[in-house]
């Protein structure tokens, strides 16, 4: 009979060569970048509410979603679901900006209100979490696999972070990713989203059956678990995901781009469809973390109670949830990379030679990235979306209240101070002598109420400053 560490080879190869065999070689520039087919038309509803959920319901978000339910209990859970309102607070900026305002892209209504320097701080930030999202996906296929296959695989390669077993896969997952990314760009991303979600929906609904119909299971309990570390920071940090989803989306080009391609009216129901499947799919995985909470012995891991709870094919299931889900966010963040470098900054010739090398320069440095990696998931998630949010302001005055006279220094304060509150968390995050003194200076002792005063500050100092800048324009123009 087949072991579990094979079925899980076999059942990845599989979803990568069908992957490989959907994927279509453009040789045009608009299927390599805008999404269309080969007679010029734009995806369908469900195409891009598929690919929406499956680029979002990345890896990273549900193993964080099930270690935020295991330490913090239902609250950690809801907090990482909270993330997904997003979609909402998205469509709302998508529709705005399109078809309130006529922009075609992000980068040029920001360069419309702020010239160069709105360009130039937005495109390095969101270059920042693309970087994140090839390594953050990486990292987590290379854990499973160092758990499934153990030290075997490039002994010593990526070092504690990955663990020595999961080398190989991190390679290979690279290599084919890249590979068919490279055949299509964004038309390829959302053919094989489509495939890639539906077997995410088979083998997590297996696994979600399992953990309900388990014995030990009871929806009540789970409901009021407080978790191996107390409720508590799972409050904080969904106070801190209403803070951020404000500002979130608009730094996520993955799901801004998906909102380009399309009409008014499909665009719009993509969003609200993707919103509560997305909804529903993170929360029932962060009920695997609550659940392992709730039977953890003193010391044991959350991995260590499902191998106790589940059979190895549950185990499987898992698993192959979060490898589908990795490989459907490489394509997908690898084809905005190359539109990000490509189209949007005019960096390259608008070639689908250009997107493909854009697409190598991008895992490569991911792939650096994890030699140097940590397995504190939700870290990348708080820095990346503190930086995000020195848009909320720019979204609140400029996009949604049609505030045309923000000075420029407005916004570079609004940039600054988000930049620099991200750079104190990852501080505080690693555990550094100046992140410790910071928390310390504000009377707090968990990362994550440190966190929520953080991304507090950043949204009054990043609105006071517009509000300033536009009353003092206001006022010149009056004189």
């Amino acid at each position: 009979m087949m072991s579990d560490s094979i079925l899980l080879l076999v059942l990845t190869a599989g979803v990568l060569v069908a992957s490989f065999a959907l994927s279509p070689k453009m040789t045009g520039v608009d299927g390599f970048y805008d999404g269309k087919n080969l007679k010029g038309e734009a995806p369908g509803l469900w195409t891009l509410v598929l690919s929406q959920v499956t680029t979002w319901i990345f890896a990273r978000s549900l193993l964080t979603a099930a270690v935020l339910g295991f330490y913090y209990g239902t609250p950690g859970a809801m907090a990482y679901a909270g993330y997904y309102f997003s979609f909402l607070t998205g469509g709302m900026i998508i529709d705005r900006l399109r078809f309130h305002r006529g922009y075609g892209s992000i980068q040029t209504f920001l360069s419309d209100q702020f010239g160069r320097t709105g360009t130039v701080c937005y495109n390095f930030v969101i270059a920042l979490r693309l970087v994140s999202e090839v390594f953050a996906n990486l990292l987590v296929v290379g854990i499973i696999f160092t758990a499934t296959f153990g030290a075997t695989l490039l002994g010593g390669v990526f070092g504690e972070a990955v663990g020595d077993g999961g080398g190989l896969a991190i390679v290979v997952l690279a290599l084919v990713g890249m590979g068919y990314s490279m055949l299509g760009g964004l038309r390829a991303s959302l053919k094989t989203d489509v495939l890639q979600m539906l077997v995410f929906l088979a083998v997590f609904g297996v696994a979600f059956i399992a953990l309900v119909t388990h014995e030990s299971f009871d929806l009540g309990a789970a409901l009021h678990a407080e978790g191996t570390s107390g409720a508590l920071p799972g409050w904080v940090l969904l106070a801190v995901a209403g803070l951020q989803v404000i500002s979130y989306p608009m730094h996520d080009p993955v799901m801004m781009d998906r909102g380009l391609l399309a009409d008014r009216k499909t665009t719009a129901w993509s969003f609200f469809h993707a919103f509560w499947i997305s909804v529903m799919c993170i929360f029932g995985f962060g009920l695997f973390g609550v659940q392992a909470g709730m039977l953890a012995e003193a010391g044991e891991g959350m991995q260590a109670v499902w191998a106790r709870m589940f059979g190895p094919w549950v185990m499987v299931a898992v698993n192959m949830a979060l490898i589908v889900s990795a490989v459907s966010t490489l394509d997908s963040t690898l084809s905005s990379a190359s539109k990000l470098v490509v189209v949007d900054m005019r960096a390259m010739p608008r070639t689908v030679m250009s997107g493909r090398i854009v697409m190598a320069g991008f895992m490569l440095v991911g792939l650096l990235f994890c030699f140097f990696g940590t397995q504190d998931l939700f870290g990348a998630v708080a820095v990346s979306g503190t930086a995000s949010m020195y848009l909320a302001p720019v979204i609140l005055f400029s996009l949604w209240g049609g505030v045309r006279c923000v000075p420029v220094w407005s916004y570079l304060v609004s940039f600054v101070t988000a930049v620099s509150g991200a750079v104190l968390y990852f501080l505080i995050n690693g555990k550094k002598q100046i992140g410790l003194d910071a928390m310390a200076a504000m009377g707090v002792e968990h990362k994550y109420t440190a966190l929520l005063y953080i991304c507090i500050g950043v949204l009054v100092i990043g609105c006071g400053a517009f509000a300033i800048g536009a009353r003092s324009v206001a006022r010149t123009r009056m004189a």
